[in-house]
Formats: structure tokens, C-alpha cells, sequence
């Protein structure tokens, strides 16, 4: 059911290069800082998409509830570094639901994939396939900047990286 996004990254031999000068420990730190800055180029976008789907007249907002969280799963069983970006709160559609200001918004399921009588009306996949080259540009740089500071402070201490 769940669709998936594959990139492929080009160009990038410079931090490749200076990943061999660095340890584990302080590529992992880098690396996490600079994912999270990424992740958050496609929040940016999901929220923008949803507040334009939100019915204003209800207290409750997808967009307010689109939110970006480590992974500590996958990092445990792989050691890879990631992060999940979704909406909050389930997908339990209640009877009687709560209307007030930052409820949970359930039925953005409902609105992202669509059923039987309702158009998918998606704003997370757009968010994610559309900002694919400014999401893989920003992991660079701030992975790369991490990477100079690690390096920096390594010759300071006068420690290999």
C-alpha cells in the first residue's frame, strides 16, 4: 500500500572524500543534523499543501500535525540513519471527535489516499517527490559543513577525525 520514493545522488565526490577523514561516531552526529535539516524541507512543503486542503472552519489542522521524527528502529537494526515524516495521531476515526485547536486530524488518510466516493486530494506525496533535488542539495551542504566543523575540531585537539 505504501508507495515508495527512490533517489539516486550524483555529484557528491567531494563529502564522499572527506567521509574516509571522519570516524563513525562524529559521521553519524553530522549526518543525523543534516537529515533532519532535509526532512524539514519536506515538512515545510506537506504543511503548505495540507493548510491549503484544511477546512478552516473546524479547530482541527492536518498541516499543524505534520510532523518529522527519528526513526529509532531502523537505526537499531540497520545502523542507518532516518527519519519518518507523517501526520500525527493515528488513524483512528473516532464517533464523536475532538473539534478543538490541534486535535488529532485522523482523517488526513482519508484525504491523502482517498475512497470509494471521495478524489485522493495528496499532499504528503507531492511534498516529497517535488522537493526531491532541494532535499538531496540541503543534506549535502549541512552534511558537508558538519563534516569541516568534525574535521576542524579534531585538528584543534590535535586527535585524528
Amino acid at each position: 500500500m505504501a508507495d515508495s520514493i527512490d533517489f539516486s545522488i550524483v555529484g557528491v565526490e567531494a563529502l564522499v572524500a572527506k567521509l574516509s577523514a571522519v570516524s563513525d561516531d562524529l559521521r553519524r552526529r553530522g549526518g543525523r543534523a543534516a537529515l533532519r535539516r532535509a526532512g524539514n524541507v519536506i515538512v515545510e512543503k506537506a504543511k503548505a499543501n495540507a493548510s491549503r486542503i484544511d477546512d478552516p472552519h473546524t479547530g482541527r489542522s492536518i498541516a499543524a500535525n505534520v510532523a518529522l521524527r527519528w526513526n529509532g528502529r531502523l537505526f537499531k537494526t540497520t545502523g542507518n540513519l532516518g527519519f519518518r515524516i507523517g501526520v500525527l495521531h493515528g488513524a483512528v476515526l473516532k464517533k464523536h471527535p475532538d473539534l478543538s485547536e490541534n486535535a488529532p486530524t485522523p482523517h488526513w488518510r482519508l484525504i491523502e489516499f482517498g475512497t470509494e466516493n471521495v478524489r485522493a486530494q495528496p499532499f504528503m506525496r507531492p511534498a516529497a517527490e517535488n522537493s526531491a533535488s532541494e532535499v538531496i542539495n540541503v543534506f549535502a551542504t549541512e552534511y558537508e559543513k558538519s563534516l569541516d566543523r568534525a574535521i576542524k575540531r579534531a585538528q584543534k585537539k590535535g586527535v585524528p577525525p
